[in-house]
């Protein structure tokens, strides 16, 4: 969806709301410079979204000229969470605000990791039967990645594990 500001005033509109305003003019389907001025406007390009924490999100906040003198779209980041009080008068602060929506990222995290290590001791279940043709040796290493596996809800970085944070297999 391209955008145009006019030079004049600074209003932002989108192609087709241009065309509107100019209902009795023919338009071509390009806009090259000789249309852009005889609409006197000048088109706004795209530019990256703010950089932003985890706890922020990138916002369209209009217009501005860059170092170029090209305009851009202008982005802010702003704050995901601010402190509130409900009809009942009780306060939430931000802090708390964040702490829960951290509470429910790690939460769907966990569950990730529990599905992938899940997968991983039923993937090797057959290691640990009688039958199995592991000597013992082999059988006692891979019960020991077992272990390590079903041990990884205790480690410090649980649910934010990095792949070295996995047991390797034997």
């Amino acid at each position: 969806m391209s955008e145009y500001r006019e030079r004049t005033t600074g209003e932002v509109k989108t192609q087709g709301q241009w065309k509107a305003d100019f209902a009795n003019m023919s338009l071509p389907k390009v806009w090259k410079a000789a249309t852009l001025d005889a609409m006197n406007v000048d088109p706004v390009l795209a530019s990256p979204a703010a950089t932003t924490t985890a706890y922020q999100i990138s916002v369209r906040d209009g217009v501005e000229q860059d170092a170029k003198g090209n305009w851009v779209e202008k982005y802010v980041a702003k704050d995901m969470y601010a402190d509130t009080t409900d009809e009942d008068g009780k306060k939430t602060t931000k802090a708390e605000h964040e702490a829960a929506y951290q509470a429910t990222l790690d939460a769907k995290t966990a569950e990730g990791h529990r599905i992938k290590r899940n997968k991983l001791l039923d993937d090797t279940d057959w290691t640990q039967m009688n039958d199995s043709p592991l000597s013992n040796e082999d059988k006692t290493a891979w019960a020991t990645y077992r272990n390590e596996l079903r041990n990884l809800p205790d480690d410090d970085a649980w649910p934010n594990l990095s792949d070295e944070d996995w047991p390797v297999s034997p």
